[in-house]
Parts: C-alpha cells; sequence; structure tokens
C-alpha cells in the first residue's frame, strides 16, 4: 500500500499510539498493529484494528485524564 501524505510504502508495525478522547483525557493504546510509511511515519488503521480501537475507546472513564490500555485483537 501506499502513504496518502507523501506517497510511500506502508509496512506493518507494531507500535504505541495516543488517542484524545475528550478534551482533557488521552488514552495510549499499546502494541497497536498499524500500517506505518517508511518514508513520513504517517500511521494507518485498517478498519478491524479501528473498530477495535473504537470498542477499547468507548469503556474508558471520561475522569480519566491518562489512561494506557493494550491492543488485544
Amino acid at each position: 500500500m501506499k502513504c496518502r501524505v507523501c506517497g510511500g510504502l506502508l509496512t506493518k508495525q507494531i507500535t504505541d499510539l495516543p488517542f484524545k478522547t475528550d478534551v482533557s483525557s488521552i488514552v495510549i493504546i499499546k502494541a497497536l498493529p498499524v500500517l506505518q510509511c517508511g518514508q513520513c511515519g504517517e500511521t494507518e488503521l485498517d478498519s478491524t484494528t479501528m473498530k477495535r480501537v473504537d470498542e477499547l475507546l468507548a469503556v474508558v472513564d471520561g475522569a480519566t485524564e491518562l489512561g494506557v490500555i493494550r491492543y488485544a485483537a
């Protein structure tokens, strides 16, 4: 696959990514499978992974300022 930003090659990687879930809340998902551009570093999630991320973020307590969740398919 090609990067939407720069046209570089996307490769499968495992990384940790932060997601802002509210004005003052950030959740870091660890060991997340992504497609990452080797040229510009842009990351993309496939639809299956994004669905699971949505499920994980839906159960986060809104009062949490910073949370860490391990991704599990």
